[in-house]
């Protein structure tokens, strides 16, 4: 049986390292009365708050902080949430933090999600971003959130294989020149650009790769894909490039499913690609030019789908490796927001 995990290849959030996980239960401000609140933070986030959080959150009912060393002890983590009936999922991280725990979580919470609070520490945090959260959100912020009811909706990107029944759960999917992009925003990611500017140079990079490369092969070429929409016969071709979100907005105001849409959103481009010049350009930017789709810039809304790829994907930052897959929307889930 073939397992969702991560490639070798890309780092995982969490550091590997032998140590047990550290939970600590802390006693119960105004805003968090009577709540159970469970946190998990990453050690290892760009700016993450641990310290903080090991003080307690006062007047809250309990605060449970975790900070695992590894994924795998993630679902550990989860149970304990379930067990103790948290009203408030606290993820200080960046998005690779988020789609662990949310994958983590399973169904663990059943019909009864806690609320989700998301503390953007790390390098990325497109979520935080479509979430409107502002610089410098913190869990005092996010608490007087809640106890004024703000909350939004959101649905992440639910991926399973054929013949397992782990799922992945994240927010951005990205498969053929989206992994060879996102590689090369790991090389940003070293030199200092993190959020929007980290992707827009990725992607801006991989455009002029395409651009300057060789006129057959390499880049043009494409990923052979195998693309069955819901309710549809499949399509087997080589693509250039396949994105899906239920994001409504991305870092740094790009737009390549268009104006703002509510559900799960596709972008699939032919390849090799044409006129990439002027179409690049006009899909990031969310154009709603007929020619586009005559081009082979193809924007769907659906609720699903099923691919076959040999090659990896990406999600919210990771390489996965690719097969038969089925991507569809997961849980709808509350997000505290300003």
């Amino acid at each position: 049986m073939v397992t969702l995990s991560r490639s070798a290849s890309l780092p995982s959030p969490f550091p590997r390292v032998t140590r047990p996980v550290p939970i600590k239960v802390a006693p119960g401000a105004t805003a968090a009365a009577g709540l159970t609140i469970g946190i998990v933070c990453n050690p290892k986030a760009h700016r993450n708050h641990g310290a903080a959080y090991e003080a307690g959150v006062p007047g809250a009912e309990s605060v449970t902080v975790a900070a695992p060393s590894t994924r795998e002890a993630l679902p550990a983590v989860m149970d304990d949430f379930a067990r103790r009936g948290i009203d408030l999922l606290v993820i200080d991280g960046g998005d690779g933090t988020v789609r662990d725990v949310l994958t983590a979580a399973a169904d663990r919470f059943g019909a009864r999600w806690p609320r989700v609070i998301v503390i953007p520490s790390g390098k990325t945090n497109a979520l935080a971003i479509d979430l409107g959260l502002p610089k410098g959100w913190t869990l005092d912020d996010a608490l007087a959130a809640a106890k004024r009811g703000q909350t939004v909706e959101r649905r992440p990107v639910e991926i399973g294989r054929a013949g397992d029944d782990a799922r992945l759960r994240g927010f951005l999917f990205g498969a053929g020149a989206f992994v060879d992009a996102t590689e090369l925003a790991q090389h940003t990611h070293r030199m200092g650009a993190f959020n929007g500017v980290a992707v827009g140079l990725a992607l801006g990079w991989a455009i002029l790769q395409t651009l300057f490369g060789p006129r057959t092969g390499g880049w043009r070429a494409g990923t052979p894909m195998r693309l069955r929409l819901a309710g549809q016969r499949p399509e087997q071709r080589r693509r250039y490039l396949l994105l899906a979100s239920t994001l409504r907005r991305l870092p740094a105001g790009l737009k390549p499913f268009g104006p703002a849409k509510r559900g799960l959103k596709l972008l699939s481009v032919d390849a090799p690609p044409k006129r990439l010049w002027a179409g690049a350009p006009a899909v990031v930017a969310g154009s709603e030019a007929a020619w586009l789709d005559r081009a082979g810039y193809h924007r769907l809304e659906t609720t699903g789908f099923d691919l076959e790829l040999d090659k990896g994907f990406i999600l919210d930052g990771e390489l996965y490796p690719g097969g038969d897959l089925s991507v569809r929307q997961g849980p709808k889930l509350s997000f505290i927001v300003p």
